[in-house]
């Protein structure tokens, strides 16, 4: 059986929903598929929940573009939905005067990529508004905050189903074809078909690489290799000791071991980057020694004993070990040569913050 839609979008994380709203509110005829039975069910789940500033990414870079100006929509978003959310602040410490250089650097990345109201503060600066904290000098980033990654995803599949677009869960797509000028994907599951389509949006996620291997109509040579770099957290037992997030000093492949709160008070710690060849949710126990010694960093009086496994998530990389952390991959027309074809890799932190501006950029690209 093959059935007629003007666009597709594969794929109902966070980025899927964002840019399956977008089309539909400009008008386009819309389904997402998704292979499990509910929302978000992968990477945008398990995150820390951070609304990002803006600072560690390179000038000119789409992660810099899209999260400076996907954060500023995102706060609006949330106030006319009523997310609840909190602009609570972010402080990124030098445990010691050897690391300071690095937050001026971090100032001027941030500040380069329109990150406006960022202040070094001396490490008595920091401690008088955080006195558990440890801190020979701290850079104060105020507009980062944390928000409800779920209800924003409801909300995002509210606004696209208002305008008509709808969700098809437990359609997993595998495999694609031009035929007569439509693009034709296999769309399987209970009840399998072939879904003709204008537009075909991959925003697969851990995914995507895959699912753009096995479509006829996109070049080999367009798919980017796809490295997977785990994050564990472990949560707090006990009263959280911060009332902002606190990060140390980026380390090679993600932010360090940093606090992040949630909502309800809860203090919870991560992600480290494990690199691993394989999706794999389970977090060891022992990686807990590690934990330990990077928070004292910067929270000396951390009780033996006091953390407990949370949860783990995988960012989906485009470049591997020990190389510089790579930008958004996001191709369109212009770059593999199909028309109403684009493809997301490497959608990892910060997705979810420039989730809206993703969408608008998608959606531009398809104009």
């Amino acid at each position: 059986m093959t059935e007629r839609i003007e666009c597709a979008v594969i794929g109902a994380g966070a980025i899927g929903l964002a840019i399956a709203r977008e089309m539909a509110m400009r008008g386009r005829e819309v389904v997402v598929l998704e292979e499990t039975d509910t929302i978000g069910s992968d990477t945008s789940s398990r995150n820390s929940e951070v609304v990002h500033a803006g600072l560690y990414y390179d000038k000119g870079s789409l992660k810099a573009k899209l999260c400076v100006e996907g954060r500023e929509r995102l706060y609006d978003y949330f106030a006319s939905h009523g997310i609840e959310h909190r602009r609570c602040g972010k402080l990124i410490v030098a445990a010691d005067e050897g690391q300071s250089a690095q937050l001026e650097f971090i100032k001027a990345k941030g500040e380069a990529c329109g990150v406006t109201d960022l202040r070094l503060l001396a490490g008595a600066e920091a401690r008088a508004m955080e006195p558990n904290l440890k801190a020979a000098a701290a850079l104060l980033s105020p507009s980062s905050g944390i928000m409800d990654s779920h209800r924003l995803m409801l909300a995002y599949q509210g606004d696209l189903e208002d305008k008509g677009g709808m969700v098809a869960f437990k359609s997993p797509v595998w495999g694609g074809s031009m035929k007569a000028g439509m693009k034709v994907i296999q769309v399987h599951g209970a009840e399998p078909m072939e879904l003709a389509c204008d537009i075909v949006i991959n925003s697969a996620g851990l995914g995507a690489q895959a699912l753009s291997s096995s479509f006829e109509f996109l070049p080999a040579d367009s798919v980017p290799p796809r490295y997977l770099a785990k994050g564990n957290y472990f949560t707090l037992a006990g009263r959280a000791p911060f009332s902002r997030l606190v990060y140390p000093v980026p380390e090679p492949g993600g932010l360090g071991v940093h606090l992040t709160i949630d909502l309800g008070g809860q203090a919870r710690f991560g992600p480290d980057v494990e690199w691993v060849e394989k999706i794999d949710y389970a977090v060891d126990p022992g990686r807990a020694e590690r934990f330990y010694a990077a928070i004292r960093t910067y929270w000396p009086s951390l009780a033996d004993g006091a953390l407990q496994p949370g949860y783990a998530g995988i960012r989906p990389k485009v470049t591997p070990p020990g190389t510089p952390a790579g930008d958004f991959v996001i191709q369109g027309p212009e770059t593999h040569g199909v028309a109403g074809v684009v493809a997301l890799y490497g959608m990892e932190s910060p997705g979810l913050t420039a989730s809206l501006a993703i969408a608008s950029h998608v959606a531009d690209l398809l104009e």
